[in-house]
């Protein structure tokens, strides 16, 4: 059968998934999700018609587009791609929005991170107007951008928001993220295959280079000359640099004096500690952006004792959003405070748990709870799991059975199997040691 007339028929069923298994309030799906209609389907791509054009097109893709496709594929078992035109849109249009997303993913950018999500507060209300004079005028003003925080506080964010920006608006503009994990870890598959060359261009030709968390290249003689040199290249052409730390430069004792003088040349931005105004702002947002209603007391309970991390008070509203969606209810004050009892404990020391190595884990890899919860086995997600529940097992009290639980398997076994295959890499492979030594020091960061 056809794929088009395929998606056609189940439609209904898609739709009742979506508003039955991920909690929408009823405006939300009857403003978005509803008016959707199926225009065409081709070369694994379902393009949908959205009556009330590109305002309704940015939200979708913001927030339910990952919902739409693990629906689509849970009851036809087609895995399609998805893109959103409006009535008026033309073939010009078209091309050009393509251009856009094979951009921002070639520039391995987040799709939430933009600043119309960026919660503005006296916290980061500089970093964030630099980060828009730079995204307004790429390479002519505050070149090299720093910016810097403690974990968690809106550093990523920032930078990605900036690389949207000039990608929405300058679609010709070669633009990339990396972590400096990644920078460092292609340059030793590089150096391995000896294919530098590659390496160099792929950093040295373009236009816009973001290095988050540039602290980890701080040890690493051979990623500090690369990206001295890389450095020169790009500033020497007049070429947008981004760089993000945990650390001012001149905090960073053992960082060459060489590179260190170059991120000073620039402008430096800190992001501090969110007042409550700002985390409730933040609170506000997300549950604006998920689309569903979280008890004043609720919020105010969580803005009050979550005070040095967005990440936690992110987690907090996943976990009661998790509740509300599994028991079709509201959560009160009282539930709330035993569910979040190990994320908010404002008398007790703060510990690892199972929800903040999920979270960091997943900003680590840059995939979804979606994706990380999925049945997909192939190593994108396989290996973060599995890393997920080595970590669980080392740094917190849980179980087996609740850690293969928590990555929604049945068997413990699971668990066993995923935790003995990263001991036995933690002893052979650089690359899987680099993995977990960073996700560690990021959660030691944000307690």
């Amino acid at each position: 059968m056809d794929d088009y007339i395929f998606l056609k028929e189940n439609w209904p069923a898609i739709l009742e998934k979506i508003k039955e298994d991920y909690a929408l309030t009823n405006v939300s799906f009857n403003t978005w999700i509803m008016p959707l209609s199926i225009q065409r389907v081709e070369n694994g791509c379902v393009t949908f018609l959205v009556p009330d054009g590109d305002i309704a097109i940015n939200i979708l893709t913001r927030k339910y587009t990952l919902i739409i496709k693990v629906a689509i594929e849970e009851v036809t078992g087609l895995s399609l791609d998805i893109r959103y035109v409006s009535p008026d849109s033309t073939p010009e249009k078209e091309e050009k929005q393509d251009a856009i997303e094979s951009a921002i993913a070639r520039a391995n950018l987040t799709q939430k991170y933009t600043f119309d999500t960026f919660v503005v507060g006296s916290n980061n209300q500089f970093a964030n107007a630099a980060s828009i004079a730079v995204a307004e005028a790429p390479g002519e003003v505050y070149n090299p951008l720093y910016l810097y925080s403690d974990s968690g506080l809106g550093k990523t964010h920032l930078m990605q928001s900036i690389c949207h920006y000039i990608i929405e608006n300058n679609p010709g503009l070669r633009v990339l993220y990396v972590t400096s994990e990644s920078f460092t870890n292609e340059l030793i598959e590089s150096l391995r295959r000896k294919t530098m060359q590659e390496f160099r261009d792929k950093y040295r030709k373009i236009d816009v280079l973001a290095i988050d968390d540039i602290q980890f290249i701080i040890g690493r003689e051979s990623t500090q000359e690369e990206f001295f040199h890389t450095f020169n290249t790009l500033y020497g052409a007049k070429k947008q640099i981004i760089v993000s730390s945990d650390k001012p430069p001149k905090d960073m004792n053992i960082l060459e004096d060489r590179i260190m003088s170059r991120l000073e040349m620039g402008l430096i931005a800190d992001i501090s500690l969110p007042d409550y105004e700002t985390r409730m702002a933040i609170l506000r947002r997300k549950e604006e952006l998920e689309g569903f209603y979280i008890d004043d007391a609720v919020l105010d309970y969580i803005a009050s004792n979550v005070k040095s991390n967005i990440r936690v008070l992110e987690g907090c509203i996943n976990r009661i959003k998790a509740k509300k969606r599994f028991e079709n209810k509201d959560v009160d004050l009282s539930t709330a405070e035993i569910l979040l009892a190990d994320l908010i404990s404002p008398q007790t020391e703060k510990v690892i748990t199972p929800e903040m190595i999920i979270d960091v884990t997943l900003e680590h890899f840059q995939i979804s709870e979606e994706e990380l919860f999925s049945e997909r086995r192939n190593s994108k997600y396989a290996y973060p799991r599995k890393i997920i529940m080595y970590l669980c097992r080392e740094l917190t009290s849980e179980s087996l059975q609740s850690i293969s639980l928590l990555l929604h398997r049945k068997d413990h076994t699971t668990a066993i199997n995923a935790i003995n295959s990263i001991e036995k890499e933690l002893k052979i492979s650089e690359e899987t040691r680099r993995d977990v030594n960073v996700i560690k020091k990021k959660l030691n960061s944000i307690l």
